[in-house]
């Protein structure tokens, strides 16, 4: 009986040897499934140098997408219903609305209450009623107070300038400190002066996109870009509606390391000897030092820049990077090799730890066999 179960337990380990388990593939099996010359695999392999990631850092910024098509020129100082103007009258006889019995030179000045734009987009003024305003500018309605007072008011002059912006306005949403609405000037409506006037993010501008809605329509780019581009810093209109969107960018490693996780990209470039150096480093115990993996979605047109003819993905060209750090070159590519979002950082372990593993799986195997032969003789005796 004893000899049976040892007889089973030895066949189930051999049969099972290839399917030990394991932090992940060995870099036998990532080769194997793998482009060649021969077969179109699941991914291409490259092996890193100096001059690929020379032109890794070469490659254009990755623009998402922009807003310079949401850039309006529609003017922002139109008055619209619900706006509060303060309307100024000046009327040089002497005595505003009537005859004044002292010198004409005297002149006469008064501001009147402010006044809100009522939903029929008109002000109430004495002695020239509802005066319509909405869709003028203050200039205009000025013009159009004045010309309901001629006669009635000796040679008025009029300002009205607008004290409550409510229908120039935006929406402002999102990562921002004080979300809500923000009104647009003449010479404040552009989107960062928007965003500032909302307290700004607390994130970081690599960490955030900016999405416009207008009219069904969304526009979007990273903050990055906003803040380094003019043309993306665009024009605002009213009922224009802004949401600064986290979009924290990650990568993950794991494998033969001294520690495993998932780490967010700082402000500004991130080299994979950074990124290595930050999870502990290799296990020099278990780690395959000539076969450090980055799994990546590549941009279709940086791949074909370095040659790879790998099919794309809808998310990319999924290549592997392979840099061999038991060689002194392999530092100096890493600390130029920069880690892009979504990457994955692969050590897979080395053959002799594969195979020390397999043998201590072996001799945990044994002891049992000899603890079932020990208690079975006990048992006969």
């Amino acid at each position: 009986m004893t000899r049976t179960a040892a007889s089973l337990m030895i066949v189930a380990l051999l049969a099972g040897c290839s399917t030990l388990p394991r932090d992940g593939p060995s870099g036998a099996a990532v080769v194997k499934h793998a482009s060649n010359p021969e077969r179109q695999g699941d991914y291409a392999i490259v092996d890193l140098d100096f001059a690929t990631s020379e032109r890794l850092k070469a490659a254009p910024a990755q623009s998402f997408s922009t807003l310079a098509l949401a850039s309006s020129e529609a003017p922002t100082d139109i008055i619209g219903v619900g706006d509060t103007l303060v309307v100024s009258i000046f009327e040089p006889s002497g005595s505003l609305f009537g005859v004044s019995g002292g010198s004409s030179m005297q002149g006469g000045n008064q501001s009147l209450p402010p006044l809100v734009v009522d939903r029929n987009g008109a002000i109430p003024v004495p002695f020239a009623g509802s005066v319509a305003v909405q869709g003028l500018t203050p200039a205009q309605a000025s013009a159009a107070v004045r010309r309901a007072l001629i006669g009635k008011v000796g040679n008025p002059q009029v300002i009205v300038t607008t004290a409550g912006n409510a229908s120039n306005a935006v929406t402002v949403l999102g990562e921002v400190r004080n979300p809500g609405r923000q009104p647009l000037s003449a010479n404040h409506d552009r989107i960062l002066d928007v965003i500032s006037a909302a307290g700004g993010s607390s994130r970081s501008v690599y960490d955030v996109n900016v999405r416009i809605q207008r009219g069904g329509q969304t526009y979007t780019a990273p903050m990055s870009i906003v803040t380094t581009e003019f043309n993306e810093n665009v024009r605002l209109q009213r009922g224009d509606q802004i949401n600064l969107v986290y979009q924290p960018r990650r990568f993950s490693s794991f494998g033969a390391f001294n520690a495993v996780r998932r780490s967010e990209l700082p402000a500004g470039p991130l080299t994979l000897a950074e990124a290595l150096s930050g999870v502990g480093g290799l296990d020099s115990n278990l780690a395959d030092a000539k076969s450090v993996l980055v799994f990546r979605f590549e941009r279709p047109e940086v791949a074909q820049a370095l040659g790879i003819q790998q099919a794309a993905t809808p998310r990319g060209v999924p290549v592997v990077y392979r840099l061999n750090l038991r060689e002194g070159s392999g530092f100096f590519i890493a600390s130029n090799f920069q880690i892009a979002p979504d990457d994955i950082i692969y050590a897979p372990r080395s053959g002799a730890a594969e195979a020390r593993k397999f043998f201590e799986f072996v001799q945990s195997v044994t002891r049992v066999i000899y603890d079932v032969s020990v208690t079975s003789a006990i048992n006969v005796d």
